[in-house]
């Protein structure tokens, strides 16, 4: 409790608030772990489908600006609610056997409510801090996030491990129905721990869409990313399920390990940021990224399919940990910003810009699969992290700390 009267404002709902946060983010975890798994053992989606169906799943994200503007009276409380509920009711969709349709449709459905928790999240977590533990506030919600996905993954390998020997269950599907209505009660849970008395009825100064010249460069860089973190979103796991064969239980095992890694990892290169600037982390990012996707597309080719599948894993793992360094493009928005409000607004077009790609590449992406095979598949991916250690090679590295929102009224030296 000492931490959280130091850090956050008597009355606020953090507590209320985080519990929410990570029961939320357990839900998050046993939905990601099983979801490729599901598509491909219940649906038999092959990879030109699944890159169809994320072309739908990251359409919420593309017109999050507009559905934020059309609930521009909500609190953010209540958005917080109705994107878990939308999220609720798709899960819960899941339980009824349906064509491939109705199944994008209803993933699309949970996007929707995961895409309007997202800033949210952010927004309640600053406003809920005391002045000046903005930050803590923002990393408690990591944390607690990547939590959530470590306990969420680890409930599916529990699902499918006593379902599949102890109970000896034939049938998968039984199995994927025990995760989502597992997932519908963690969000029923979720929802029910934001009712609290200091909730506030008022919407927060949500970010708008804001474009000027001077942040081309940011948006640039956002492209690159979008489109590598895309294929490895996407086809990253579907790699391990289609080629080598890895079940619900060891891809929930693998996300709860990558999630743990992440939580370790990420003050370590927020650190290494800060120390050998934001030019130098995304160039070293990009180049280990080039090395990542080449040898995830090839390790069948190079060597034996036993040695192979422990490349990948290592490799998949690696990407959780390299992708925690998209945090330095964000900082040199930061740097070159005016002030907070053009800093956050640009973020949120950020955002926009990368699911703009994001939609476009996953169903390229799935093509280049399709028709020329996996290794030119991740070629592409490493083409795409090679340009961005090429354009990150020139944009100026930040020398002064006092450029991060100077003052108006601060004296002239």
């Amino acid at each position: 409790m000492n931490i959280l009267s130091r850090n956050f404002r008597t009355n606020s709902g953090a507590v209320a608030f985080f519990t929410s946060i990570i029961v939320w983010g357990i839900g998050i975890g046993c939905f990601s772990a099983s979801l490729n798994n599901y598509l491909v053992d219940i649906h038999s989606v092959d990879e030109f489908q699944r890159g169809w169906m994320e072309f739908f799943r990251e359409m919420p994200g593309l017109l999050l600006v507009v559905f934020l503007a059309i609930l521009h009276r909500v609190s953010d409380w209540r958005i917080l609610r109705i994107g878990t509920f939308c999220s609720m009711i798709a899960v819960l969709g899941l339980l009824i056997p349906s064509n491939l349709y109705m199944v994008t449709f209803l993933i699309t459905f949970w996007s929707l409510g995961d895409h309007l928790v997202m800033p949210i999240r952010s927004s309640i977590a600053v406003s809920i801090a005391k002045p000046e533990h903005e930050g803590v506030s923002l990393g408690f919600v990591t944390a607690t996030m990547n939590a959530g996905t470590i306990v969420g993954s680890i409930l599916v390998a529990i699902v499918f491990g006593i379902g599949l020997t102890v109970f000896h269950c034939e049938n998968n599907e039984q199995l994927y129905n025990v995760v989502w209505i597992l997932v519908f009660f963690l969000l029923l849970i979720s929802i029910f721990t934001t009712f609290t008395k200091n909730a506030p009825n008022k919407s927060s100064n949500r970010p708008r869409l804001y474009v000027h010249r001077k942040f081309s460069r940011f948006y640039v860089l956002e492209l690159f990313y979008g489109a590598r973190k895309q294929i490895f979103l996407t086809f990253g796991p579907f790699v391990l399920i289609v080629i080598y064969g890895l079940s619900t239980m060891q891809i929930a095992v693998l996300l709860a390990i990558g999630a743990f890694l992440n939580m370790i990892t990420s003050p370590i290169v927020g650190r290494l940021t800060d120390r050998l600037g934001y030019r130098t982390i995304m160039i070293c990012d990009t180049l280990i990224l080039f090395w990542v996707c080449l040898i995830y597309g090839y390790a069948n080719r190079i060597f034996s399919m036993n040695v192979a599948i422990w490349v990948v894993c290592i490799n998949f793992l690696l990407d959780h940990i390299i992708s925690t360094a998209a945090l330095a493009s964000n900082l040199y928005a930061k740097d070159i910003s005016s002030n907070g409000d053009e800093f956050t607004s640009t973020l949120t077009t950020g955002i926009s810009v990368n699911h703009l790609i994001s939609i476009l590449s996953a169903p390229l992406g799935g093509w280049i699969w399709q028709t020329w095979g996996v290794g030119m598949l991740f070629t592409f991916a490493a083409i795409m992290a090679l340009c961005n250690s090429l354009f990150a090679y020139f944009i100026p590295q930040k020398t002064d700390a006092s450029r991060f929102f100077p003052k108006k009224n601060c004296e002239k030296s």
